[in-house]
């Protein structure tokens, strides 16, 4: 079995992602050499579908290292992100006692990570958590770097902490069962990582830009070096910026505008990752205006976008609303949007004087 590591290396608690086929079934003695002992509780997080794919080899492999496990399923779309299915886990928590000593495992996509960790973070002021992503979204990008959270109904993650995991285990072969439409959302991720950092990643994924859209065609060499690189560039920003104190918001790139989309148009009627995708075309048109990059940049990115089988229309949204939901985005600073703007393939920068009226023109050529 080849499982590969990349280092999330903090100072106060430095983390392994450990990639590779198969590595689900070394969960529970993965665990175990992180120092927890037999007879640990660990609560295994988790949603119907998941469970019924890969529920019992995962809680297999805790039991088989000697750690008293047991699953709790919930309901996990993107509309169910809230207190309400935190206070779910809480209330499972609280049955089974879990202890300051005791795990528990998010066993799934993006919206199960983030709330099983939301509700490590709060649960006895702090627990340890296990992020096992199932996505490929997740696997790029949520699982990683210990931000943590849940919705509210005036915009996306405004309620949430960081709690970084213990240890973040990503097995490819659980992408067998994902939908396509889910592998797609998760493509805009890995974009993104190309576009803000890794113009040898682009390139990459222009190369191939025939097999994107499908993991059934897409080469396995390439979806693990796409695995390693996105957690290794995710690894590196947050090891120098933990709570998102500067360079962290480069990540951010297509997700201040993606989450308006995700907001106005109703959680769930988009994907995250599709959302993304059209914020990181919207963002690419701001930059074109402001004279940031090229408009041969823009046509690359959008051609991989579309290549990854996005949706390339910005949704027919009132531009008022737009400009007013912007206002309720997390990273607003003293009333002022901060916008992550690409100025060429490769590189961004954060930006917090894009006019109104750039924004709307931005939009409209999106549309």
């Amino acid at each position: 079995m080849d499982l590969q590591t990349i280092r999330v290396e903090l100072q106060a608690a430095p983390y392994p992602v450990i990639i590779g086929s198969a590595a689900l079934l070394t969960l529970g003695d993965q665990i175990r050499g992180l120092g927890f002992k037999a007879g640990t509780k660990v609560l295994l997080v988790t949603n119907a579908v998941v469970e019924a794919h890969y529920g019992a080899t995962a809680l297999q492999s805790l039991s088989k290292a000697g750690l008293d496990a047991s699953t709790l399923v919930i309901e996990a779309g993107e509309d169910q992100k809230t207190p309400a299915t935190v206070g779910l886990i809480h209330d499972a928590a609280f049955g089974r006692r879990l202890e300051r000593g005791s795990l528990i495992v998010a066993l799934g996509g993006g919206v199960v990570g983030d709330m099983a960790g939301f509700a490590a973070a709060t649960w006895l002021r702090g627990i340890a958590v296990v992020q096992v992503p199932t996505t490929l979204l997740a696997m790029v990008d949520a699982a990683i770097g210990g931000k943590t959270g849940v919705n509210h109904p005036g915009g996306k993650n405004l309620i949430g902490a960081f709690h970084q995991p213990r240890l973040v285990l990503i097995d490819p072969s659980s992408l067998g069962t994902l939908p396509e439409r889910e592998f797609r959302a998760g493509m805009a991720e890995v974009i993104k990582y190309g576009v803000i950092g890794d113009p040898e990643l682009l390139a990459d994924l222009e190369a191939c830009r025939a097999q994107l859209a499908s993991l059934t065609s897409l080469p396995a060499e390439l979806l693990q070096r796409i695995l390693v690189r996105s957690a290794a560039a995710k690894a590196k920003v947050v090891a120098a910026d933990e709570h998102e104190g500067g360079l962290r918001a480069i990540l951010n790139y297509g997700h201040t505008l993606g989450h308006v989309v995700e907001t106005l148009c109703g959680y769930g009627t988009y994907l995250h990752g599709e959302a993304v995708g059209l914020g990181m075309l919207a963002a690419g048109e701001i930059s074109l205006a402001m004279g940031l990059w090229s408009a041969s940049d823009q046509a690359r990115q959008r051609a991989v976008i579309a290549a990854a089988g996005l949706p390339l229309a910005w949704p027919a949204l009132d531009p008022d609303a737009v400009l007013a939901c912007l206002q309720g985005d997390k990273k607003v600073r003293e009333g002022q949007v901060r916008f992550v703007l690409p100025t060429g393939i490769g590189s961004v920068e954060i930006r917090s004087d894009v006019s109104e009226a750039t924004i709307r023109s931005a939009l409209a050529s999106c549309a």
